[in-house]
């Protein structure tokens, strides 16, 4: 039976690498998928992997409809085996509702990949109706670390190393960002709630541990004590 499949994890955890090896493992026995994305690190139409690895897919922006594109590419006369979506975070709910379509309609397999909360720790309206329309939700077993090297489970969304609370909720960054830029880092649950990124910690650790003690203080006599 076709399924939706939501996949997802972390940034940094290998969900566009998994996309591509399920399309390349799938077209090498000869069938053939439609690759959908939003808002790819790599720009529009580009579905990539921090690996370097990268194709073309069809750019899902506000207001695509997923299976009205699928009925006209078939109408055609044209081949559609499976469909990937990667960054279905960032898909609008009602979109979700279309894969589920092209699911029980279609009969096609869906696989969709992205991460769950945002830089908040708030689930993404894609992600959420994802968990409430899949018929299998997959945890990424290729776990990223936070820099303690504690299970990352946390993305934080940074500006010159500095962890942010506010903002809009989808703003395209990556890790690894240059000073200054806006990025994401992932975190465990303990240092997002603290909000200590690598970058706090390394200052934090070059800050001094006691409170300064003036050395005139330190060494005068204390008072004299009788016996």
């Amino acid at each position: 039976m076709p399924e939706l499949v939501f996949f997802s994890g972390t940034m940094d955890c290998g969900k566009s690498t998994l996309a591509l090896q399920i399309e390349h493992n799938r077209s090498a026995r000869g069938l053939q998928g439609m690759i959908f994305t939003r808002d790819d690190r790599a720009g529009e139409g580009k579905l990539s992997s921090r690996l370097g690895l990268v194709t073309d897919a069809v750019e899902a922006a506000d207001g695509f409809d997923f299976y009205g594109h699928l009925v006209a590419h078939l109408s055609k006369g044209g081949r559609c085996d499976y469909v990937i979506a990667d960054e279905a975070q960032f898909l609008a709910p009602q979109q979700i509702d279309q894969l589920a379509k092209v699911v029980d309609d279609l009969e096609l397999d869906v696989f969709a990949f992205g991460i769950t909360t945002d830089f908040r720790s708030k689930l993404f309206p894609g992600s959420q109706r994802l968990v409430e329309l899949a018929d299998r939700v997959e945890v990424l077993q290729v776990e990223a670390l936070c820099w303690c090297g504690a299970r990352a489970t946390h993305n934080a969304r940074t500006i010159g190393g500095r962890m942010v609370v506010e903002g809009a909720q989808v703003v395209v960054g990556d890790v690894n960002q240059a000073a200054g830029e806006i990025g994401y880092e992932v975190l465990c649950r303990r240092h997002h709630r603290r909000r200590m990124t690598a970058a706090a910690a390394r200052a934090a650790a070059l800050s001094p541990d006691v409170l300064p003690v003036d050395a005139a203080d330190a060494e005068a006599p204390g008072p004299a004590v009788r016996a």
